[in-house]
């Protein structure tokens, strides 16, 4: 299974708190956020990982560069890397799909901090999920750690039935996790011709074209938009450690 990564945002939030390196660089933990996810997934079964980051953080690509991720035969995973900056989210995620046909693939931002045995879970949920005729499974959590949630509507049997930008009756949020089956590419790019630009709007239209997403609940996410939020992380993988 592939993993993929969209490192391509600019991190102007942090940056405006006095935090100067690029978001994929900030530690938590003592571990660079792209580092961590890179390791988790590919202690999860990685076969291939792609990223991309901006061309105005040659720090980030340079990083990349040079990085060597061990796969799980002891020799380096195949790491794709595309340098470029793109108008928004959903389009890095355009950037991206060519090299995730094929199969199921597992999308993340950057900035998403999540417990490691949690993902675990998620992956080996993912696979058999799909295997049983899912089009994906969307990571949620109860934990609201975003200035503009996307409230999810999860029905009783863990489906989705709908994004939402008010909570009206959802308990969940999306988490910025992604896992999908390559049909979904298709609505991506049909998107991407009528000018759509958002993430959630991808989202809206995967469900409207009738697609079968599950959801699995990861309890706490974090994402790393402000410096306060480095902390609390921090604090959050540390509770999870023995």
């Amino acid at each position: 299974m592939k993993f993929a990564v969209i490192a391509a945002g600019e991190g102007s939030r942090l940056y405006g708190e006095g935090v100067h390196t690029p978001k994929p660089l900030v530690k938590v933990g003592g571990e660079a956020l792209i580092d961590r996810l890179l390791r988790i997934f590919s202690r999860c079964g990685a076969t291939e990982l792609v990223v991309i980051c901006n061309d105005r953080s040659p720090r980030v690509a340079e990083h990349l560069r040079h990085l060597v991720v061990p796969g799980p035969a002891g020799t380096a995973l195949p790491l794709t890397l595309l340098v470029r900056s793109t108008p928004s989210s959903m389009h890095s995620f355009h950037e991206l799909a060519p090299h995730l046909k094929g199969g199921l693939f597992c999308l993340t931002t950057v900035d998403t901090v999540f417990r490691e045995e949690e993902f675990a879970g998620y992956v080996d949920f993912l696979r058999q999920a799909c295997a049983g005729g899912a089009d994906g499974v969307m990571g949620v959590t109860r934990h609201i750690d975003d200035e503009k949630p996307l409230f999810v509507d999860v029905t009783s049997d863990g489906s989705i039935a709908g994004f939402h930008d008010e909570r009206g009756q959802c308990h969940h949020v999306s988490a910025g996790i992604y896992g999908l089956t390559p049909p979904a590419l298709g609505t991506l790019q049909r998107c991407v011709e009528r000018g759509e630009s958002r993430m959630r709007n991808y989202q809206r239209a995967l469900i409207g074209e009738g697609r079968r997403l599950l959801t699995y609940d990861f309890g706490t996410v974090f994402d790393i938009d402000h410096a306060s939020d480095i902390r609390k992380a921090e604090a959050f993988i540390a509770e999870g450690r023995p």
